[in-house]
C-alpha cells in the first residue's frame, strides 16, 4: 500500500485545513485537517454523530464550512465548487437512484448529468457493467434491486465520468458479506487507477483494509495513521479467550483489578490487561474454578475495533446509559415446550417470481434466532409474513400460538417489530414517537406514562425527550425504535437489520439489551449482515434464493455443516495476491479478511503447500499462515458458493426482492 510520507513528489488529491462546521450550539466538525493522496484509500471512522457525514458533505461542496479551507483535485471547495464537482464522485448514505428507471437508464441519466458525449460513453458503460457484475440486470428497475445491488449501481453511476476523487459515506451499510467483497474489489481496482478514495465506514474490519485511517469523535480528529500505527495507541496487551460461553466469561472478568476493559467479539472475549501483569495464568485459573470450557487463551495483536472501543468506550454515548438489566421490564413470559414460531413449507410468490420457497423452521421461547442471507434472499419477506403484514402463497406458520393466515391482526398486537428503517416519525419529538406507538398498542393514562419513562431510560434519552427525532444519531434512533417496538412488552420481537449503519459501541449496547430480553423469556428473531452478531445467536438459519440451505448453532455450522477449510494468510500487499492465489487449483477462493486473506480450500495441507510454492516463486517471505476455525463470514460465503457450484452458477445470480 502506498506510504504518502515516502513519496514527497505526490500532490494530495484532498487537502483539508481546520475545517469547522456548527449547527446552532452543536459543533459537528471542529478544525478537521487531513490529506488523501492519489491511489490511496483513507478511512474515516468514529461513533454515530462524530462528524463523518458532515466532513464528507463539506468536501463534496454540498455544505459550506463555517471556517477553514479545503482543496479537492486541486480546486478550492469554496471558490471553485463547479470545478471540484467535475473531478469528484460522491456517494451518500441515501440512494441517489431513480427507482422507476432501469439499471441502464439510471447509468445513462448520470452520463448525461456529467456531460459525457454519446460517442465515448458506451465503452465506459460496458466496462463498468463488467467489473461490477451488473450486466445481467441492465433492464431491471432500480426499485426492484436488493440493497447490495443498489449500492453497486450507485457506485457505477458515480464512476461513469472517471473521477479523480471518490467520496463514499458508509457505502456498505446494509450490504451482505458477498456484496461487500465485490464492493472492495471495485475500490481496489480504482485505487490502482490512482483515484483518491475517502470513505467513512461502520465496519471496523473494512477500516483495516484502508491505507490510512482517521479516528474522529465529537467532530475532532483524534488520531491519523496507517492501521498499524493506530494500533500502537492501545495501552497494555490483549488476551483473546474463545469459548461457547463467551458471554458468561465477560461477566466473570469485568471488574477484575487487572482488567482495563473486557469486550465481546462473537464467540471470543478480548481482555485488555496492563503490560507485565501475567494475567493469562490468573484468567485460566478463574475459568477452571468456574468450570467454564474454552478453546483458546492467547495474546493477540489488537484490531482497529479494539482501539475504537478502548479510546471511545469511556466517553461515548453508550457510557451514559443505565445497565441493560435495569431497563428491561419483565414481561411475565413462561418458558415451555410450545414453540414461539413454527413454520412449515412457507412459500411466497410475486407473479412468476418466488421470493420464499418451501421454508420450514422452529424457534423456541426465549431463543435468539438469527436469520441470515444475502441481500434479496427472502429474509424480509419471511418476516413480513410472520408479522401478519403479508399473506403466504402456500404453507403454514404459527407465531405465539396464532395462525399467520387466520389471525394476522391478533399477531400484530402481540409481537414487536423493528424494521430496517426504524419506523420512526422524524418530525415528532422523542416523547411524541413513544406516545404514538403507545396509543397504537392501547396504552393510556398512568400505564402509558410508566412505559414512556421506561422507554426514555432504555434509550438513554431522558435529556432529549423534547428533541426532534430527526436530529438524533443513528445509535439513539436505533434504541428509540427498539423501545417503541417493545413498549407493550410483547413475548416475541422481530428485528430486521436493526444495527445496519450503527457504530460498534452502539451495536454492543444494543446486543446487551437483546440478551437481557432473552434472559427474561422474550423470543428474539433477528436478521443481520454483521457476521460477528450472528455469533451471538443461539441458533442460525441461512436462506439463499428463497430456500433454506443450512441451520444450527454457530459452532455446528462451523464444525459440522461447512465442509471447506480456511487458511489465514498474513502478508504484505494481500490484495495483490488474490488473483494468483485464485489461480491455484487447490484454492476455491481468496478474499480480504481484516489485514490479511482467508483462503478457502477442500484440502488444507495440499493448499498450504501450493501457497508456499507460489510465495517462493514470487519471492515473498514475510508471511504467516495457519489453518483456523472458520468465521461466520467464511461459513456464510462458503455455503452460498457451494449452492452456486451445485447449481452451476457463477456470476449474475438471480436475486430475490428485498
Amino acid at each position: 500500500m502506498p506510504q504518502p510520507t515516502d513519496q514527497p513528489q505526490l500532490t494530495p488529491a484532498i487537502v483539508a485545513e481546520q475545517l469547522t462546521k456548527s449547527f446552532a450550539a452543536t459543533t459537528a466538525v471542529q478544525e478537521l485537517s487531513l490529506s488523501v493522496f492519489p491511489g490511496e484509500i483513507f478511512g474515516l471512522v468514529g461513533p454515530d454523530g462524530a462528524g463523518k457525514s458532515t466532513s464528507l458533505r463539506m468536501l463534496a461542496t454540498i455544505m459550506n464550512p463555517d471556517s477553514g479551507s479545503a482543496r479537492v483535485a486541486g480546486f478550492d471547495i469554496a471558490r471553485e465548487a463547479a470545478s471540484v464537482k467535475d473531478h469528484l464522485a460522491y456517494m451518500s448514505q441515501k440512494f441517489g437512484l431513480y427507482q422507476d428507471l432501469t439499471v441502464g437508464e439510471n447509468i445513462s441519466f448520470y452520463a448525461d448529468l456529467y456531460g459525457m458525449s454519446r460517442k465515448g460513453r458506451q465503452a465506459r458503460i460496458e466496462e463498468l457493467l463488467d467489473f461490477s457484475h451488473m450486466r445481467p440486470f441492465i433492464r431491471r428497475r432500480a426499485g426492484d434491486l436488493s440493497g447490495g445491488m443498489k449500492q453497486k449501481l450507485q457506485l457505477v453511476c458515480a464512476l461513469i465520468h472517471t473521477p479523480k476523487v471518490l467520496l463514499l459515506d458508509e457505502p456498505t451499510n446494509g450490504v451482505d458479506p458477498v456484496s461487500r467483497r465485490d464492493f472492495w474489489r471495485i475500490l481496489h481496482r480504482l485505487r490502482r487507477e490512482q483515484v483518491a478514495i475517502l470513505l467513512s465506514t461502520a465496519y471496523l474490519d473494512e477500516a483495516e483494509r484502508c491505507d490510512r485511517v482517521g479516528l474522529i469523535d465529537h467532530g475532532r480528529l483524534m488520531a491519523t495513521g496507517t492501521p498499524a500505527e493506530i494500533k500502537k495507541l492501545m495501552g497494555g496487551h490483549i488476551l483473546a479467550i474463545k469459548s461457547p460461553k463467551a458471554r458468561k466469561i465477560v461477566g466473570l472478568l469485568r471488574g477484575l483489578p487487572f482488567a482495563k476493559s473486557v469486550n465481546l467479539f462473537g464467540d471470543t472475549v478480548h481482555l485488555v490487561c496492563a503490560s507485565g501483569t501475567g494475567c493469562a495464568g490468573q484468567i485460566a485459573t478463574l475459568l477452571d474454578q468456574a468450570k467454564i470450557d474454552y478453546q483458546q487463551l492467547r495474546e493477540i495483536e489488537p484490531t482497529l475495533e479494539d482501539i475504537f472501543v478502548s479510546l471511545l468506550g469511556d466517553s461515548g454515548e453508550a457510557a451514559q446509559l443505565p445497565a441493560a438489566e435495569q431497563v428491561v421490564v419483565h414481561a411475565g413470559i413462561k418458558k415451555d415446550a410450545t414453540p414461539a414460531v413454527q413454520v412449515e413449507h412457507l412459500t411466497r410468490r410475486f407473479g412468476t417470481f418466488t421470493a420464499v420457497d418451501d421454508v420450514s423452521f422452529t424457534v423456541q421461547k426465549g431463543e435468539i434466532f438469527g436469520f441470515l442471507g444475502p441481500n434479496g434472499a427472502g429474509k424480509s419477506t419471511t418476516i413480513r409474513m410472520l408479522c401478519g403484514l403479508l399473506g403466504p402463497t402456500s404453507g403454514s406458520g404459527m407465531v405465539g400460538g396464532s395462525d399467520i393466515r387466520l389471525e394476522a391482526e391478533h399477531i400484530k398486537q402481540h409481537i414487536g417489530y423493528m424494521s430496517q428503517k426504524f419506523s420512526l416519525y422524524e418530525d415528532l419529538t422523542v416523547s411524541e414517537n413513544i406516545d404514538f406507538y403507545g396509543g397504537i398498542y392501547g396504552l393510556s393514562g398512568s400505564r402509558l406514562a410508566e412505559r414512556r419513562n421506561w422507554a426514555l431510560a432504555m434509550a438513554g434519552l431522558e435529556q432529549h425527550k423534547t428533541s426532534l427525532t430527526s436530529i438524533l444519531s443513528g445509535g439513539w434512533k436505533q434504541r428509540l425504535a427498539l423501545a417503541c417496538a417493545i413498549l407493550h412488552e410483547p413475548p416475541i420481537i422481530f428485528l430486521d437489520e436493526p444495527t445496519s449503519g450503527v457504530d460498534p459501541l452502539s451495536r454492543r449496547r444494543f446486543w446487551d439489551l437483546i440478551y437481557a430480553m432473552a434472559e427474561q423469556g422474550i423470543t428474539v428473531f433477528v436478521t443481520t449482515h454483521y457476521m460477528e452478531e450472528a455469533e451471538y445467536c443461539d441458533r442460525i438459519a441461512l436462506i439463499y434464493g428463497g430456500k433454506m440451505i443450512a441451520s444450527g448453532s454457530p459452532l455446528e455450522l462451523k464444525t459440522e455443516v461447512m465442509r471447506d477449510k480456511i487458511i489465514d494468510l498474513r502478508c504484505p500487499e494481500p490484495q495483490e495476491l488474490i488473483a494468483p492465489l485464485k489461480g491455484l487449483t487447490e484454492i476455491r477462493d481468496a478474499a480480504l479478511f481484516g489485514t490479511g486473506l482467508h483462503l478457502v480450500t477442500p484440502d488444507a495441507a495440499a493448499a498450504e503447500a501450493a501457497v508456499r510454492r507460489l510465495l517462493t516463486d514470487l519471492n515473498i517471505t514475510e508471511v504467516a499462515m495457519e489453518t483456523i476455525m472458520p468465521s461466520m463470514e467464511d461459513v456464510f460465503i462458503s455455503l452460498i458458493e457451494e449452492v452456486d457450484r451445485r447449481n452451476g452458477q457463477t456470476q449474475g445470480k438471480p436475486e430475490a426482492r428485498p
